[in-house]
């Protein structure tokens, strides 16, 4: 999970304590907004995403919003537009690299609306 963390924070030009937020955050919006099951595989084969999700699934019970109130969320963390969108790519191309292309589309392409931010 180190390895992943410091390259997203990196990648996004971030803190790494931040970077941790910021993707549970992520993953915790597709566990509640993707399809079940390829959201479940792609987390599960993300090294330490599970523990991010557990960790911060509980932030946003409500859900303030979809997507909308996931990025209003992360710029209160202090994350700008910019910010937000390395983060994404950085963690959906390490998402490619341990669960599959076909599987991370799979999963993006079932939240609606998501495909044309990322």
């Amino acid at each position: 999970m180190e390895e992943f963390l410091s390259r997203i924070a990196t990648g996004a030009g971030i803190g790494p304590a931040l970077a941790e937020k910021a993707v549970g955050l992520m993953l915790g919006f597709l566990q509640r907004h993707a399809a079940d099951g390829p959201v479940a595989r792609m987390i599960e084969a993300i090294p330490g995403a599970s523990e991010l999700v557990a960790k911060y699934h509980g932030d946003d019970p409500d859900d303030g919003g979809g997507l909308i109130g996931l990025g209003q969320q992360l710029m209160s963390e202090g994350l700008s537009i910019l910010n937000i969108a390395a983060l994404a790519n950085e963690t959906i191309a390490f998402a490619k690299e341990h669960a599959g292309d076909e599987l991370v589309d799979e999963v993006l392409n079932s939240v609606p609306g998501l495909p044309q931010f990322v």
